[in-house]
């Protein structure tokens, strides 16, 4: 698989993005989040976005330029209505805003409303915990119904993605997942790909258990099971309340509101340790905790205990250095924007 330099492929993304309309500046954040993600190794909230990312500002979906709009603040608290910009650059901006005052003041927090999509959430935990500081992250789309609740059969929440960074004494913990058992992207590269996953996460409009992810392009649609399947299911279930509860329901605008865009509420706290046991003692505890689980008996012996994000930081490093294995469709779905806009495809390494 041909590897690409990462500032090769920002460089590439926002040509293409500037030449759909959108503002340098805020191309500039779009471009390096979704190549971030790729690096992670999410190669479903990387450079496989910018198809649909493309054709959304295309068909002005997506704002091209401005700014957030503060509806309420104090010293630790914003809300936003990011009236649909791009949601790498609104996030961004949101970072800017909370990490000084929650180095000011313990905790401050973020709410956003009409956000556009985020991306990949792990691409955005380092700048917390890269400081010191704790990070929680999550969205909703008030849009988007395709989860089913724990014992119903048809869809009505959004996957809920749900991330936290938090600093150690060496690597940060980074945890991204979501609150259902597969992603909207998941589904959607599988079905193009006319492939089945390895486990039924899925079901018909009649309840019928399957694995095959056309079910969820048929009319009626199926639904995607909570995070923990039917055995399980009411932990995700609970979780994915939770979500909902920080970010549409704190926004003050979500699915009561029936909104038809694809957009997100957003909730973004960073906490600093200082304010309460203390940074030092904070990373020794989540050290210790890390230390524990690596050392703790596997199941099995060829596969060690690994925390959330360690695969990722690795596979972070190591294509900083030799280059980023974008995923084969990427490119090919690329191809008719590229000619629309006139921009050249990246050169490998």
């Amino acid at each position: 698989m041909p590897l690409y330099h990462h500032t090769a492929l920002t460089r590439f993304a926002r040509a293409l993005l500037t030449r759909a309309g959108l503002s340098p500046a805020i191309a500039r954040d779009v471009a390096t989040i979704l190549v971030e993600g790729d690096l992670f190794g999410k190669s479903t909230h990387g450079l496989a976005l910018l198809p649909q990312y493309l054709a959304q500002l295309e068909s002005g979906k997506m704002s091209p330029r401005g700014a957030p709009k503060i509806l309420k603040k104090s010293a630790t608290t914003l809300l936003l209505d990011a009236h649909y910009l791009p949601g790498p650059f609104v996030l961004r901006r949101a970072l800017d805003w909370a990490i000084p005052r929650a180095q000011k003041h313990g905790v401050a927090s973020v709410s956003i409303r009409r956000c556009h999509h985020t991306a990949c959430l792990q691409a955005y935990l380092r700048t917390a915990t890269d400081r010191g500081l704790a990070m929680l992250l999550c969205c909703s789309d008030p849009a988007n119904a395709v989860v089913a609740p724990a014992g119903g059969a048809r869809g009505v929440y959004s996957p809920n993605p749900l991330a936290a960074g938090f600093p150690t004494t060496g690597a940060p913990i980074l945890i991204d997942t979501t609150t259902s058992s597969l992603s909207n992207a998941q589904i959607a590269r599988h079905f193009r790909a006319k492939q089945k996953f390895p486990f039924a996460a899925l079901q018909s409009a009649a309840g019928q258990l399957t694995n095959d992810p056309a079910v969820m392009f048929r009319n009626p649609p199926g639904s995607i099971l909570p995070l923990g399947g039917l055995d399980l299911g009411h932990k995700g279930f609970a979780l994915a309340i939770l979500v909902e509860a920080l970010t549409s329901a704190l926004a003050g605008h979500g699915r009561a509101q029936k909104p038809t865009r694809w957009g997100a509420s957003v909730w973004l706290q960073i906490i600093d340790p200082a304010f309460f046991g203390g940074r030092a003692a904070f990373a020794r505890e989540t050290q210790f905790f890390a230390n524990a689980c690596r050392q703790s008996k596997p199941r099995t012996r060829t596969r060690p205990i690994r925390l959330p994000g360690d695969q990722s930081l690795a596979l972070h490093a190591r294509q900083l250095k030799q280059g980023v294995a974008l995923h084969p469709e990427i490119l090919p779905t690329l191809q008719p924007w590229l000619k629309k806009l006139r921009v050249a495809p990246p050169v490998p390494l």
